[in-house]
């Protein structure tokens, strides 16, 4: 069985930290998203956006590392958010009730300042 990895680019928008995701998050690509968050979150960046706009398919893998890294942020006073959510992604969230605990956003654009 063949497992395509994912495309994590990180960017700077204003004081946040974007972290641009491509591909499926499933059992096997989340921990790379994972590790990219804590390396992050690690190096003091308390304002933390992940863009899922290029993202078509998300399993609970994933739920499950989404709320572990906004728990480490808030033990911080930092923030994690979503950003571009759609379809089955947002789905996933809406099901489990994740839509009400972390800020969505159409795009970067709206992240606040």
């Amino acid at each position: 069985m063949i497992h395509i990895a994912i495309l994590l680019r990180t960017k700077a928008n204003g004081d946040w930290s974007v972290v641009e995701v491509e591909g499926e998050l499933d059992l096997y690509t989340s921990p790379d998203l994972d590790r990219r968050l804590q390396e992050l979150i690690g190096d003091g960046r308390r304002r933390i956006a992940i863009d899922l706009s290029s993202v078509p398919f998300m399993d609970s893998s994933s739920l499950s590392v989404l709320v572990s890294n906004l728990k480490r942020l808030r033990e911080r006073e930092g923030e994690l958010a979503l950003v571009g959510i759609h379809g089955t992604p947002l789905k996933v969230l809406t099901l489990t009730g994740l839509t009400k605990i972390f800020p969505l956003f159409e795009s970067t654009t709206e992240l606040p300042t």
